[in-house]
């Protein structure tokens, strides 16, 4: 169990998920079924970042905290976008996200303000990744157009340097939102992945992206940016998946919330950062159940790691 919902006293819905807590000499602390399968999503896009790192993408500080993000389609966010295609030497069309809208309301009220009257590949979440992905393509000199695809020869690297940083061979990929594959893990293995990315030297960039711009990582009080503010590199992925680093610890955290919510997750990785004796902000971590627009009760955490 994650987390219960309390409205009025009364405890309206339940969370039920996993956790996982890896060190270097492997599973240190759990709750839940660690080895059920689940859709990484976009928890992994530092990981993704890295590989597009390693073949040739220039990205360096907001560019790279971009190729992090789920960004929440604000103007800072697009034009870091743009700025990356154009470093690229690409556009807009070469972008293989679907037409979407901010994921925030302030972006899309800057929008209407603007006049946009469409939605753009730009404006997808996934968009810094993407052409994150497609500098690397050039910079490697692979073929743009088929980069969506599984066996492109960046997304063979992608799967390969997962299987490595998980250290257990994942499953086919699956086609995520965006478009790019979704790679299956369980519990272990994304706490797996984040405990390299909280000690190595090769993710000493990622964990300066998701620390040091959390406004570009996603929108403002989402829980891995309250985290990455807090020192604690993070990153959320889409149907309630989390995961976090503690480098002063070596430790790697993932949680899934297993009907797919993101509500539990503040308060989920409040109580198991205190389990750990790991300073956490608590109170920006916490979620208030509304009634008439004012708290009526909270979203209490119920981990009880083992």
């Amino acid at each position: 169990m994650l987390a219960e919902v309390v409205r009025s006293g009364l405890v309206e819905a339940r969370h039920h998920g996993a956790v996982a807590v890896v060190g270097p000499d492997g599973l240190v602390v759990s709750t839940g079924d660690v080895e059920r399968p689940f859709y990484a999503r976009s928890s992994i896009k530092p990981f993704q970042a890295a590989v597009a790192l390693e073949h040739g993408a220039p990205l360096v500080g907001e560019s790279l905290a971009l190729a992090c993000a789920s960004h929440a389609g604000l103007p800072q966010h697009l034009a870091g976008v743009e700025r990356m295609l154009a470093g690229a030497g690409l556009g807009l069309d070469d972008l293989g996200t679907p037409p979407a809208w901010p994921s925030s309301p302030d972006g899309r009220v800057a929008l209407a303000l603007a006049g946009v009257e469409a939605p753009s590949p730009l404006f997808h979440n996934c968009s810094g990744k993407h052409a994150a992905a497609l500098w690397a393509c050039v910079a490697a000199g692979f073929d743009t157009a088929t980069y969506l695809e599984s066996d492109h020869p960046l997304q063979v690297a992608v799967a390969e340097h997962l299987s490595a940083v998980c250290g257990a061979t994942t499953p086919p990929p699956g086609v995520d939102g965006c478009g790019l594959p979704a790679h299956v893990v369980t519990a272990v293995d994304l706490a797996t992945a984040w405990s390299h990315l909280a000690v190595a030297e090769a993710y000493a960039p990622m964990r300066s992206a998701l620390c040091d711009h959390p406004v570009l990582i996603g929108e403002p009080g989402r829980v891995d940016g309250v985290l990455g503010t807090a020192g604690l590199p993070a990153k959320g992925g889409a149907e309630g998946c989390l995961g976090v680093a503690v480098p002063d610890l070596g430790l790697g955290i993932a949680i899934k919330c297993w009907d797919g919510s993101s509500r539990p997750l503040g308060p989920a990785i409040a109580a198991v950062l205190g389990q750990l004796g790991v300073a956490a902000p608590t109170d920006a971590l916490a979620v208030d159940v509304l009634g008439r627009g004012r708290p009526v009760g909270t979203v209490r955490p119920l981990v009880e790691l083992r």
